[in-house]
């Protein structure tokens, strides 16, 4: 029976993006295999997590499988990487000197060594396009497509591989290099990696980048945004805690009384891109109480309560 991508992920089949990646975010965080060490029912739970995020996350994708259901992969949606939807520049008609007759042609005619296609291109050129084509050289067209990079990836920099459709049918597997700190929405251009055409140089493919969400971190401009659960006593006495970067592990002085909802800036520690300074990381503090507590524990905290009357909820207004 078909997966539903809504309930995997418990969200409405109307759900915005932003309650998409919310309910993600929940769920890749429980399930995340870090988390649940060796427990392969929690794998097989965030692989599914992860398909349908995949899908419900890309418009394109989503649009499909409302329509078709389970069955829109075979309609014509693919997945990142694997190759989007291909255009071939501005506009859908075309002209009789767009049609490269080579490509009907292209293979010597017979044994006589008689290449036809070059023949009727030369025709062509030499009938109605000689002073269009001698003051500018022809062009292929730019291609687009969509990819899709891990969260780290766009915040350090890397590189993916990507396979791109030729026009002799055998795809080509290009490296493509992503700078650090790049957003989502990002394109990337690729010089000379387009359509190619005969007597003439080959266009562009450009790419637009997709950012998939991390389970932990968020991302604001160059700020990177992370939960750091916390023991009830390291709030209230302080503490030393390890947190991970993009730099690597870093110690987080927790002062004495920090509140739960906190926010502590690791200045230099968020992303770094290529041509501007690194932003920060905000370290946001959640206390953890534990699960149960009992008589002496729970008269414990009235007492430090009644010695230090609050009204947290004072300036809550409506």
């Amino acid at each position: 029976m078909p997966e539903d991508y809504y309930q995997i992920l418990g969200v409405r089949r109307d759900a915005s993006q932003a309650e998409i990646q919310k309910a993600y975010r929940e769920l890749a965080r429980k399930y995340h295999p870090d988390m649940n060490p060796g427990d392969k029912e929690a794998k097989k739970k965030f692989q599914r997590i992860q398909n349908a995020f995949e899908v419900l996350n890309d418009p394109k994708k989503r649009e499909m499988y409302d329509r078709y259901g389970s069955s829109f992969e075979t309609m014509g949606a693919r997945g990142p990487g694997a190759g989007a939807t291909w255009s071939t520049g501005p506009g859908a008609g075309f002209s009789f000197e767009d049609i490269d007759l080579s490509q009907f042609f292209g293979e010597r005619f017979g044994g006589a060594g008689i290449d036809l296609g070059e023949i009727f291109n030369q025709f062509r050129r030499g009938a109605g396009t000689k002073s269009r084509t001698s003051t500018r050289q022809r062009r292929g067209a730019d291609l687009e497509h969509e990819i899709t990079i891990p969260f780290t990836t766009a915040v350090t920099g890397g590189e993916i591989e990507l396979s791109v459709p030729r026009p002799s049918g055998r795809p080509e597997t290009i490296a493509v290099k992503i700078p650090p700190g790049i957003e989502e929405g990002k394109r990337i251009r690729l010089r000379g990696q387009g359509e190619p055409v005969i007597g003439g140089t080959a266009g562009d493919l450009l790419l637009t980048v997709h950012v998939e969400p991390h389970p932990c971190f968020q991302r604001k401009g160059n700020d990177l945004i992370v939960r750091v659960p916390v023991t009830l006593a390291e709030a209230a006495l302080g503490a030393k805690v390890d947190i991970p970067t993009p730099k690597g592990t870093v110690t987080l002085q927790v002062p004495p009384g920090t509140s739960s909802g906190q926010k502590l800036r690791v200045r230099g520690y968020g992303v770094a891109p290529r041509d501007g300074p690194p932003g920060d990381l905000l370290a946001e503090i959640q206390i953890i109480l534990p699960k149960t507590l009992d008589e002496s524990e729970r008269e414990a905290i009235r007492q430090i309560d009644r010695r230090h009357p609050l009204d947290p909820r004072a300036n809550l207004r409506w």
